[in-house]
């Protein structure tokens, strides 16, 4: 066997000493450009999670790194003025040169070929049973094949440098310092005694307000050590190649190809503020070399490996690319948030980090958050919140206006399809009222349809026919006498996605028979083999108009407690609102204002026919996910429009507006988009999609990142996911999320018994 690795850095070396282990014989030879300590930047930072891979994989190497680290477990956030402290996080650091040096001695004694300052082409290293390419960034083997590859190389916007100090900070360490040119971000940390990292980071804006050249190393120590006198008194900047870079976002299409393979910074990158690629580039080697072993083969391995590791690392990427968005986005944090929302925010950034795993690291810092948190749930709602213990963030009430929530869940609007001309049954009884017992603080009735022909399938419930209003005041008399959740009507009008199967027998196909004429904004059909719809008349508006408002009286009559006006999702309203479903020429086609002339007419009307004390949301869809069409920057510009007209809350989703969409799913995934709006505007927010645990929900209040959660998919698997969460969260009791009292004594007793039955 031979191995050919282009690159001398960590992630070569490390692949070279796992493989040799496990095949002695091979001959592996290391290329590098550079000498054996020419190295740029000055530390590398691990968690003690990534080390314990790290031991299972090579003793020698795990104890030769630990032997160097300087261990720190504590966080430190500096913001506005004030000092956060958070312990518990499990962090070491040492010398990049030191750990080459190290891992450099390691090869040596398993008798692997190093060759330092020695330029290779891939091409001419070909000729072996594998070609480990970790050649960095700015990879030559990558660009070289890059129609093997296919790159893609994001550029990010926030410019930031690499610097060192000898001044030792006790902590990781966090700065948000705002001077006359902006605001700047620090990411420090010691990594060995005498000696810390300092990545300094702000936004293009900031750094050309400076003046500063991006390679003129003199002025930006000058700079910086001005900027920071404060905190490293005494310490001096220090500079090694610290040249103001753009952070390069980089994924291939392949990771592989015939003997040939990518590593490392290579074929991926992480935004250094959730992770190093020393630690990224390390791992590749061990999932590498565990897939050549366990299927016997470099050829069978390769693969293996693509395709067991890629999607772990692909998932790591989506976080840091969460986290890294953050702080291109910190002046909305930093200038909206209170100091102790901004630290939470700040350390659940990447959104895998939850309220949960914080109060296991640090239960003292997390408790203050709460009691912060509950302050000023009681303030914002009117209502007398316990402090000691405070309540988690979901078991805090909100209000609005007259309507007061007991708590953040809310159960998402999720269609039956089980309605006979729209009126709802047994089913729909069942299936709102376990929910209600089940302890959400609002249900959201299924879309409900504000005429027979607005109506998606013929199984869609509606507010069209007197009939329908005692069918719903059957519902809502259950929630209101058997629970303490409220209970919205959510109105909407299928449009171009209307005249459908039910969704059992076919999603978004249109009937086989017995279909009913249907309107959009233009005639355009949902997929090419749907009804094409009729572009709307102003005719046609006002007679939509007048079922809206219709519809708002009866759901009125019926004793709902809110009204939520659909917006999303490619029905009717949205056909007018998105780019790619609006191509009128008249005054309800061409500019935002124009596209959401519409809607907002419909919303006027109906918030005129509806009670001045109850609130009215509006759902809509943040993000098209198909370019030309609506992006988060444009649902900040709606959601503005709708805050204007009087909307008290909006119900923040994304996508289902055109067929050919390409959303990108992942956890949480359209939090951000409540986030900005919320923040930005200063309105309410719902937060929905991707959001099924209640550390997710705590996480997502308590970092101010929406108002209320809203929970579909685990409220059909558990009705009583509200009152299971208070439970895991000791908040079951009389005095906390109180069961009916037809269920009393589980009050009373349901803990000790619970906990008997698991023992």
């Amino acid at each position: 066997m031979k191995i050919n690795c282009l690159g001398g850095g960590p992630g070569s070396m490390y692949f070279a000493t796992l493989m040799k282990k496990s095949y002695p014989g091979a001959e592996i030879n290391i290329y590098e450009q550079n000498k054996n300590d020419d190295t740029f930047g000055f530390g590398v930072v691990f968690s003690d999670k990534t080390m314990e891979g790290f031991r299972a994989a090579d003793e020698p190497t795990y104890h030769a790194i630990t032997g160097a680290f300087e261990h720190w477990d504590d966080i430190d956030i500096y913001a506005k003025g004030k000092v956060l402290k958070s312990t518990g996080h499990g962090f070491a650091g040492m010398s990049r040169v030191k750990m080459l040096i190290l891992m450099q001695k390691r090869c040596q004694e398993l008798g692997i070929k190093m060759h330092f300052q020695t330029r290779m082409e891939p091409d001419a290293l070909r000729d072996c049973d594998l070609l480990f390419a970790a050649d960095g960034v700015n990879s030559v083997t990558r660009e070289r094949y890059k129609d093997k590859f296919l790159p893609n190389i994001d550029f990010r916007p926030n410019r930031f440098v690499w610097l060192g100090t000898d001044f030792n900070f006790p902590a990781f360490t966090f700065h948000f310092i705002e001077n006359e040119h902006g605001l700047w971000r620090t990411h420090c940390y010691r990594y060995e005694e005498g000696m810390s990292t300092l990545i300094i980071e702000c936004t293009d804006e900031t750094f050309l307000k400076t003046g500063l050249g991006v390679t003129d190393e003199a002025a930006t120590a000058k700079y910086i050590a001005k900027l920071l006198e404060k905190y490293i008194p005494g310490g001096k900047v220090i500079t090694n190649r610290s040249h103001w870079r753009n952070f390069p976002n980089i994924t291939c299409g392949n990771w592989q190809f015939d003997n040939v393979v990518l590593a490392g910074d290579a074929v991926h990158t992480a935004h250094f503020s959730i992770g190093s690629g020393t630690k990224l580039a390390m791992e590749d080697a061990i999932a590498l070399h565990k897939a050549i072993t366990e299927t016997g083969s470099i050829k069978a391995g390769l693969p293996q490996y693509v395709k067991d590791y890629k999607p772990q690392v692909e998932s790591l990427q989506r976080a840091a690319n969460v986290s890294q968005r953050w702080f291109e986005e910190a002046e909305r944090y930093y200038h909206h948030l209170d100091p102790m929302q901004f630290g939470f925010a700040l350390l659940t950034r990447s959104l895998r980090i939850s309220h949960g795993n914080l109060r296991q690291r640090d239960e003292k810092y997390v408790g203050s958050v709460d009691r912060w948190f509950a302050s000023q749930a009681a303030n914002q709602s009117g209502v007398n919140v316990r402090t000691e213990p405070a309540p988690p963030p979901m078991f805090t009430p909100f209000r609005l206006r007259d309507l007061v929530l007991p708590n953040r869940i809310v159960v998402s609007p999720m269609c039956q399809y089980s309605a006979e001309d729209g009126m709802p049954d047994d089913w729909h009884l069942v299936h709102i009222g376990s929910r209600a017992m089940g302890g959400a603080g609002l249900i959201i009735a299924e879309m409900t349809d504000v005429s027979r022909e607005g109506r998606i399938s013929p199984g869609c419930t509606g507010m069209y026919k007197p009939e329908h209003v005692k069918g719903w005041k059957r519902v809502t008399d259950f929630v209101h006498k058997h629970s303490q959740s409220k209970i919205a009507l959510q109105l909407g009008h299928a449009g171009r996605k209307g005249s459908t199967r039910l969704l059992w027998e076919g999603y978004d196909e249109p009937l086989k028979d017995g279909n009913w004429p249907i309107l959009a904004a233009s005639p355009l059909p949902y997929k090419p083999h749907s009804q094409v719809p009729r572009e709307m008349t102003r005719a046609d508006m006002d007679a939509v108009i007048a079922d809206y408002v219709r519809a708002t009286k009866m759901a009125e009559e019926a004793g709902f407690d809110m009204l939520e006006v659909h917006m999303a999702h490619g029905y009717l309203l949205n056909t007018f609102i998105s780019p790619l479903t609006n191509k009128r020429k008249d005054d309800y086609g061409g500019s935002l204002a124009n596209r959401m002339r519409f809607p907002l007419e419909v919303y006027r009307a109906v918030r005129a026919a509806w009670p001045s004390g109850k609130p009215i949301s509006v759902r809509i869809s943040a993000h098209d996910w198909k370019e030309g069409g609506t992006e988060p920057k444009d649902a900040v510009e709606i959601a503005k429009l709708l805050k204007a007209a009087g909307v008290d809350i909006v119900d923040v989703s994304s996508g289902q507006v055109v067929s050919d969409e390409k959303p990108v799913y992942g956890r949480l995934f359209q939090t951000p988009f409540a986030d900005r709006i919320r923040l930005e505007l200063g309105m309410p927010t719902m937060a929905v999609g991707g959001i099924s645990s209640y550390e997710d929900v705590n996480s997502i209040l308590a970092a101010g990142r929406a108002d209320l959660c809203v929970i579909a998919r685990a409220h059909l698997f558990d009705p009583y996911w509200t009152r299971h969460a208070a439970y895991e969260l000791g908040w079951i009791g009389a005095d906390k999320l109180a069961w009916p009292k037809q269920y009393d004594t589980l009050n009373r007793n349901y803990v000790w018994r619970f906990e008997t039955a698991k023992e």
